[in-house]
């Protein structure tokens, strides 16, 4: 039996980790799993991860402890192993990813669903700037050198827009996790 993963990703500022963790919550008791990132930066502002040095993220790559590895912003990322597993016996697993990894996830992981959360260019500038993290100029740089994002036909996507409330985004997310997990019984 193979589970379905689901690949969350969306530009930063657009509000993926707020949105995991409404449906963490909504989905506490549904058959679906949040991984967690390994990511070489500290832990905290509100993002579920396990801070890792980067001497530490080297000896678990080269290991071969990581389903999916990616750098991106000078971080590197990556998600356990522990995915093939939950994988393998049939979980819906949710997995908080990067659009520029995308093909290499679809190489590793062909019927992956891919949720891309989205918003309008004014809110994300004023969520990045909240976190500060970045200077302004740095944000704006950011924003600047955003890719559009694009997939094969047969690739399945949803896109949720969190320009609004998290309610309504989180709702809509909800909904496309519990049709994966729906799908999944069928």
């Amino acid at each position: 039996m193979q589970g379905r993963l689901i690949y969350v990703m969306g530009p930063s500022g657009a509000g993926k980790d707020a949105l995991l963790g409404f449906a963490r919550n909504r989905l506490a008791g549904d058959p679906v799993l949040f991984t967690h990132r390994y990511i070489t930066r500290a832990a905290g502002s509100g993002e579920n991860h396990i801070a890792l040095s980067a001497d530490e993220f080297d000896v678990r790559s080269a290991l071969g402890l990581f389903a999916l590895e990616w750098s991106s912003h000078a971080l590197r990322y990556g998600i356990g192993v522990e995915l093939d597993a939950w994988l393998a016996r049939g979980c819906t697993v949710v997995v908080n990813g990067s659009r520029q990894h995308v093909p290499h996830a679809l190489a590793r992981y062909p019927q992956t669903e891919l949720v891309h959360v989205i918003a309008e260019p004014h809110i994300l500038a004023a969520r990045l700037g909240a976190r500060a993290r970045e200077t302004a100029d740095e944000v704006a740089a950011r924003l600047a050198r955003q890719a559009p994002f694009a997939v094969a036909d047969h690739v399945r996507v949803t896109t949720i827009d969190n320009s609004g409330t998290l309610e309504e985004a989180g709702d809509a997310f909800v909904d496309a996790l519990r049709g994966a997990i729906e799908s999944e019984r069928v």
